[in-house]
Parts: structure tokens; sequence; C-alpha cells
């Protein structure tokens, strides 16, 4: 399988999983329910317990299978932004843009770095979805999301700054 079918099929099933969380999402119910994502950024025990009032049994079922189908979501679009980043470095170099090649290490760190503390960060929610952990769960569950999200914006960033570099070499050359 070639790099290029594995991001297309990697991006569909990321999507398709992505669809499925966003459907069992206790806040997707309509009733104005936090979401996962509050959840993950609950911080303390006692917003943690809010949030699982407000879910109730069937809301905290709910959010316990996204935690665990999220391990597989996580496989995917880390699999997917590992690939991704490899990609638009290896193009940067063989096209000689050294700015954006010299950035590619980074990229990879952050786009290995995004999975690895979601699951870290699936652990502590789970124990805290369990009432378990006190405040350390809550507490490291934010911490592992604030940087499963701050790595998936820089690896999105040099997506992105690949993807513009690449269009801008498209552009036809204005005429003098």
């Amino acid at each position: 399988m070639s790099r290029r079918t594995a991001l297309i099929a990697l991006a569909i099933a990321s999507i398709a999983l992505g669809a499925v969380l966003v459907a069992i999402d206790p806040a997707s119910d309509g009733d104005g329910n936090p979401s996962v994502i509050d959840f993950e950024l609950a911080w303390s025990e006692d917003r943690a317990e809010e949030i699982r009032a407000e879910w109730g049994s069937d809301g905290e079922d709910a959010a316990r299978l996204s935690l665990r189908l999220d391990y597989l979501y996580l496989l995917l679009y880390g699999a997917f932004l590992v690939l991704a980043v490899a990609a638009t470095r290896d193009l940067a170099n063989a096209r000689g843009r050294r700015r954006l090649a010299a950035f590619g290490p980074a990229a990879s760190v952050a786009a290995i770095t995004a999975p690895l503390s979601d699951a870290i960060e699936n652990v502590w929610l789970l124990i805290a979805l369990g009432g378990d952990g006190g405040e350390l769960a809550p507490l490291l569950g934010g911490v592992f999301a604030t940087v499963k999200f701050a790595a998936t914006v820089g690896a999105l960033a040099y997506l992105i700054a690949g993807l513009v570099a690449r269009l801008r070499a498209r552009r036809p050359a204005a005429s003098a």
C-alpha cells in the first residue's frame, strides 16, 4: 500500500469514527449536557463530579464508550498525522524548501505526542469517570488533554504550511 493510499484510508476511517464519537457524545442528546471535551478539561474533582451528575448514568455510559472507542480513533488519527507530516517533510526536502523541511522533526514529534497524550489522558479520564482518583485524575486528564490539543495544532499547522507552499508553487508566475 502506498503512503498516499494509506493517508486516504486513514483520513476516511478517522472521519467516520469521529462522526460516531460525536454522535454518542453525551452533549449530542440536545439536553444541553456537557461534552466529553468538557470532561477532558474539567481539571478538578468538583467539576468532574458536576459533569457526571449532569450526565446521569446514561451520559456516563456514553462517555465511557466514547473514551474506549477513542483508543481506536487515536490510532487512526495518530497514524494519519505521522504519515502526513512525513510526506510533507519529504516533499519539502525534495523541492528544496529548507525552512519547511527544517520544521519536519518538530512536527513529527508533535504528530507522535498527540495520540500518546490522548491515550494517557483517556486512562485518567476513565478513572475520573468512575469517581476514583480524587483531584489527581481530572487534573492529569486536563494536562494530557491540553498537551494533546497543542501537539495536534502544531502538527496541523505544519501540514497547512506544507499545503500552502504546495499551492503557491502551482500558481502561474506573474508576467512582468
